[in-house]
């Protein structure tokens, strides 16, 4: 077979390329992205130099690219990471992500049609089904209606749309997954985790969004790839998942968290003003993946943690060098940056 992988060199979209290098060794993947601040071709250095693993450098939103990329390659299997995912960068600069994650998903739609792609599976979101406030004890389930509030889930919830219109009107092999927080290796170090991990060593505050309450499901990211591999290879057409980690906790919680997990006292805890908005709480019933594909996560939030700080104590380079280019981006900007944001 050969798979398209879109954003392959993104956080979960370059985990999911090595575990796919692993498992499937007949393959042929070819890695696709645009390498914006969040893409990284160390996140798949040595899988390039193997003659299974081709890296093309584009933007999905760009149709002529798209077209002539698929009408060459002729790929079986199409899974798209693809997508502007920061929340706090949709609120200040929205019209990126209408470009890359509506616009780029339709042209990878089309020219998988066009160009009888076997499969075409979409990596989406839990931010599409909205908040379900502090005061519920409900979880989302694939029933629950998409209703997003801020920009970047209204683009993902949009591109959903899409891929299920390709499903419905022209029969398509098209599939969904929404999944919640994921954490762990080659994660970009403005997000939360990997954010706060940095901080703290370093002794400094860690900012907290307003009360510290919002709640969100935490999944380890190599799980993630387990579940979007069964859904890509055995699951139906037209289907969609939902993938959780059954590990809700606040934000706050993760802060204390990781502040007992590195050695260090809630003194570097510091309070700031919330984000625009910031849903209260996501929390996924994942309760159909494990039921029609045998799925459900297999690391717990202790395990994943240690996994993933390890990983970052081994690859300090790597750390310092994405350190770095945030720093400069800061110091271009006019604007005041917006902080870390818990989103994958």
């Amino acid at each position: 077979m050969k798979i398209l992988i879109t954003g392959g060199c993104g956080f979960i979209g370059s985990n999911y390329v090595h575990y796919r290098y692993e498992k499937y060794p007949e393959d042929e993947i070819v890695v696709l992205d645009k390498l914006t601040y969040a893409g990284n071709k160390d996140n798949l250095r040595d899988l390039l130099q193997s003659s299974r693993v081709k890296f093309v450098h584009g933007d999905i939103a760009d149709k002529d690219f798209a077209d002539a990329l698929f009408a060459e390659e002729k790929f079986d299997k199409v899974i798209n990471f693809a997508a502007e995912t920061h929340v706090d960068r949709s609120i200040t600069g929205p019209s990126v992500f209408v470009l890359t994650n509506i616009v780029g998903t339709q042209n990878l739609l089309e020219a998988s049609r066009q160009n009888g792609v076997l499969r075409f599976h979409q990596v989406s979101t839990d931010e599409v089904y909205g908040d379900l406030g502090t005061d519920s004890n409900d979880f989302f389930t694939e029933e629950t209606p998409i209703a997003p509030n801020c920009p970047y889930a209204a683009s993902k919830a949009s591109a959903d749309l899409l891929v299920k219109s390709y499903f419905e009107t022209y029969q398509m092999h098209c599939t969904l997954s929404r999944c919640s927080n994921n954490y762990g290796p080659y994660q970009f170090p403005e997000k939360l985790i990997p954010y706060f991990f940095r901080l703290i060593s370093e002794n400094k505050q860690v900012p907290v969004y307003g009360d510290g309450k919002n709640v969100r499901d935490w999944l380890f990211v190599l799980d993630h790839c387990r579940a979007l591999d069964l859904i890509l290879e055995q699951a139906a057409a037209g289907e969609v998942y939902n993938i959780g980690g059954n590990n809700e906790k606040t934000n706050m919680e993760i802060t204390k968290f990781l502040l007992n997990f590195l050695g260090k006292d809630e003194s570097l805890i510091t309070f700031v003003d919330d984000r625009l908005a910031h849903d209260r709480r996501y929390a996924i019933d994942a309760s159909k993946i494990k039921k029609e594909l045998g799925w459900e996560p297999s690391v717990t939030f202790q395990e994943g943690l240690k996994k993933t700080f390890n990983w970052y104590r081994d690859n300090q380079d790597w750390v310092l060098s994405l350190t770095d280019k945030i720093e400069e981006r800061k110091h271009r900007q006019v604007s005041k940056t917006p902080l870390a944001s818990s989103r994958k």
